[in-house]
């Protein structure tokens, strides 16, 4: 035991030589940014001086060869572990706060620091926690200067951004800790409309796909790629083998998938399922009057290439479970009617729903590391909550949900953390202390919860020996 804190004193010495080896560095100016296929002002491109570290790994492997208690670092309480709610054997910490701008999506860097787009603050931001206490050292700016960044993705040294009407991609230097180039990967994506933010994840296959909600609350599109998953080479050029490359209409060649009214996350599971989520439409009325409760909201949509989700003529009408119900048509409370030749027979019927307007946004497979075995191959998905509920026994929750997964298919859902919403209002409310709006994992296994409300990011590890 002895010999393991003698292993993290030196690690900790390390990591406070090379920061004041590198503060002469982080005051010079960035290289300028590449013009080959993108021109931008290097003032975009910020210095920081955080300093590279070696893989999480190694530095996992250093301190804990001598040491084999698996538990991470839990820092002292805070107002989130007194306000927020766990399932025993879980605890919560504001791992950073005061970010302004609408922290949204996140995404670990190959420097080991954690990244999040500010969607209405334009930036991206690096949170990097260098001696692994469970708190970031600081809030730097790295990218500034874009157009409502949203999702986040690393290939290899660049940092994918999708943002309102573009996918740019900005290399990092391992060398400099800067970001020393950027280039436009498409533009090939509507902007503006209702639904403003964009997600991108790179597939088991190589190709990069795109969410982009639609422009409204119920219509029918303009633009084919809105309210749609979209598909693209790495360089933003269109696959030979995308379902609609040979459609007369050239905004249908990056169409993967259409009729998701905003499907604001998605994954591929261990069997190379990829799912998705989708935000259903606002002011439906039921059958008995009442508002609230239709549709139910889609957790995971099965989505394959080439296939019709439904909206804005069709939704699901199962609540819950993994059944298959079929799509039911929205005739008199949209007053839309079908295409010639589409039926709602031939929508794709949702694996997993909940109640409506709970708002998921990021989500996330569990994974090894931290979290008992049990959870970790769960879905995690950010309920963002409702803002419009107008029955305030119907409020919904804004919290984090699991979904649990058996035989590869979600079969039942609980609560993981709440206490976001105050007591008799919705989540969109100013008395809400937050709103969860991403969730991913390390690679220590721990859970990082970004919140667009509050302006934090949590951790949660789990605590249990």
């Amino acid at each position: 035991m002895y010999s393991r804190y003698i292993s993290i004193t030196l690690l900790v010495l390390i990591h406070f030589f090379i920061l004041a080896g590198c503060t002469s560095a982080a005051k010079t100016s960035p290289p300028a940014a590449s013009e080959t296929l993108f021109p931008t002002e290097t003032s975009n491109l910020k210095p920081s001086g955080t300093p590279v570290l070696p893989p999480v790994e190694t530095l996992t492997q250093s301190v804990t060869q001598n040491a084999p208690d698996p538990l991470l670092a839990l820092p002292a309480e805070d107002e989130a572990s007194a306000r927020l709610s766990l399932p025993d054997g879980f605890a919560i910490r504001i791992f950073a706060q005061n970010l302004q701008g609408k922290p949204r999506f996140m995404a670990f860097g190959p420097d080991n620091a954690l990244y999040i787009s500010l969607t209405n603050g334009g930036e991206i931001m690096r949170l990097p926690d260098l001696n692994q206490d469970g708190l970031a050292d600081s809030n730097e700016v790295v990218i500034s200067g874009l157009n409502q960044p949203h999702g986040l993705e690393w290939q290899g040294d660049w940092l994918y951004v999708a943002e309102n009407d573009r996918i740019e991609r900005f290399r990092y230097s391992s060398e400099s800790g800067l970001f020393d180039q950027r280039e436009l990967v498409t533009d090939n994506i509507p902007g503006g409309g209702g639904h403003y933010t964009r997600t991108l994840h790179f597939g088991p296959d190589g190709k990069l796909y795109v969410s982009v909600g639609s422009s409204c609350n119920v219509c029918v599109e303009s633009d084919p790629r809105r309210a749609a998953i979209l598909r693209f080479n790495p360089d933003g050029s269109i696959p030979a083998d995308n379902p609609y490359v040979d459609n007369a209409d050239t905004r249908m060649h990056a169409v993967w998938a259409w009729g998701l009214r905003n499907s604001v996350d998605f994954l591929w599971t261990p069997t190379g399922e990829l799912w998705a989520n989708m935000n259903g439409r606002d002011n439906l009325i039921d059958n008995n009057g009442l508002p609230d409760s239709l549709p139910p909201e889609v957790m995971v949509f099965p989505i394959r290439p080439g296939r019709f989700y439904g909206w804005p003529y069709c939704f699901n009408l199962l609540l819950g479970g993994n059944s298959i119900s079929a799509p039911q048509v929205l005739d008199n409370q949209s007053n839309l009617r079908l295409p010639e030749g589409l039926d709602c027979n031939q929508a794709v019927p949702a694996l997993f729903t909940d109640l409506a307007h709970s708002a998921p946004l990021g989500m996330s497979l569990g994974q090894d590391g931290n979290f008992p075995s049990e959870y970790q191959n769960d879905l995690f998905i950010a309920y963002h909550g409702s803002w419009n509920i107008e029955n305030p026994e119907s409020i919904r929750d804004c919290k984090v949900e699991r979904i649990v997964i058996e035989n590869g298919l979600p079969v039942r859902n609980e609560v993981f953390v709440n206490g976001w919403r105050a007591p008799g209002s919705n989540c969109g409310d100013a008395s809400a202390y937050g709103r969860p709006a991403d969730v991913i994992f390390g690679a220590d296994g721990a859970m990082y919860i970004s919140d667009d409300a509050g302006g934090r990011v949590y951790r949660v590890i789990s605590v249990q020996r």
